[in-house]
């Protein structure tokens, strides 16, 4: 007897052990902020980027110019190829073997992993990045959020209502002004 009477209190528990877990699953807080937008916004980050294409162009200019300088070679090479010991046609090859790994050399230097290029960007934009996102951080803590998507990266949002995107609140935590 004692068994049943204890059958709905033990029912009961399970039930408000499952809605419990249930609901607190559901309670997570969550928003999006598109942090391209908010990067725009910041005029360091524009000038920075300005600087990295800016360079980006000139040693882009110059690979380009050595190898317009190979082809040259190239081209006068097999020109005079039939004028030239074998001697001769070993060294041409050689000279433009070498301006080819020369100019392959300089734009790995320049645009290659942990490149010139890369180090620019970690000097000018990887700070103003960092802030974004210390920013993130302390208004995730500061206002409860569990989760905080990235609109902007490869993370696909099919719908968004403005009411969860908090890009513009994260640009007041940085003092930029946000206009609509």
């Amino acid at each position: 007897m004692r068994t049943i009477k204890q059958f709905p209190f033990f029912l009961a528990l399970i039930v408000l052990l499952i809605f419990g877990v249930k609901q607190s699953a559901f309670a997570q807080r969550f928003c999006y902020v598109d942090v391209d937008y908010i990067l725009n916004k910041i005029p360091e980050y524009g000038a920075a980027q300005e600087t990295i294409d800016q360079l980006s162009a000139e040693w882009q200019a110059e690979i380009e110019k050595k190898y317009d300088e190979i082809e040259m070679l190239y081209k006068e090479y097999q020109r005079i190829q039939v004028l030239l010991t074998e001697e001769m046609r070993r060294k041409e090859e050689e000279k433009i073997v070498n301006a080819e790994k020369a100019a392959k050399a300089y734009q790995k230097q320049k645009f290659g992993y942990e490149g010139d290029l890369f180090k620019k960007r970690q000097e000018l934009v990887k700070p103003i990045q960092d802030r974004v996102y210390e920013a993130i951080e302390k208004f995730a803590k500061e206002k409860r959020y569990d989760i905080i998507f990235d609109k902007s990266s490869g993370l696909t949002l099919l719908f968004t209502t403005k009411t969860y995107d908090k890009s513009n609140d994260i640009l007041k935590e940085l003092n930029i002004p946000v206009s609509n």
